[in-house]
């Protein structure tokens, strides 16, 4: 029993002095992929921003046309894991205008996003005619005629 007691006082007492110390990964923020940036157009209102994107980090309390989406991770283990990501949006009239930050944005951003659909040329231009004509002859007037005769 005694043996016992001095192994575990030896290795709670080794553990103690141990220079490693357990640090855990710290994320902050929003985490943002770039799958989500992809979908923003310009145009989309701020409603549509938030359902792709989540709720702002910060948005400024003197114009809430601009927000900020912040994401940091401060690694525990090493420091050159460290990550910080950033990425601005800027409203005017409750409309996405323009999007900075550390994320690509997509080639259709500067599409407007309600923009209006091409109207597409007929294949043939054919004029039809507003006389109303019938699908099917009365044929029944004629076949009462030849019973008859």
């Amino acid at each position: 029993m005694y043996f016992r007691v001095a192994i575990l006082v030896t290795a709670l007492t080794l553990s103690a002095c141990s220079s490693w110390v357990y640090r855990y990964d710290v994320p902050q923020g929003n985490y943002l992929e770039q799958k989500s940036i992809d979908k923003l157009q310009v145009g989309m209102t701020k409603e549509q921003v938030k359902f792709i994107l989540g709720s702002a980090v910060v948005v400024d309390a003197f114009n809430d046309d601009t927000w900020s989406y912040v994401y940091k991770l401060k690694s525990g283990r090493n420091k050159d894991f460290d990550v910080k990501k950033q990425f601005i949006i800027n409203f005017s009239n409750d409309k996405l205008i323009s999007a900075s930050g550390d994320y690509e944005l997509s080639d259709k951003f500067n599409t407007p996003f309600n923009a209006p659909a091409v109207q597409a040329t007929p294949a043939n231009n054919n004029k039809f005619s507003t006389e109303a004509t019938p699908a099917v002859e009365n044929k029944s007037a004629e076949s009462s005629d030849k019973v008859k005769g």
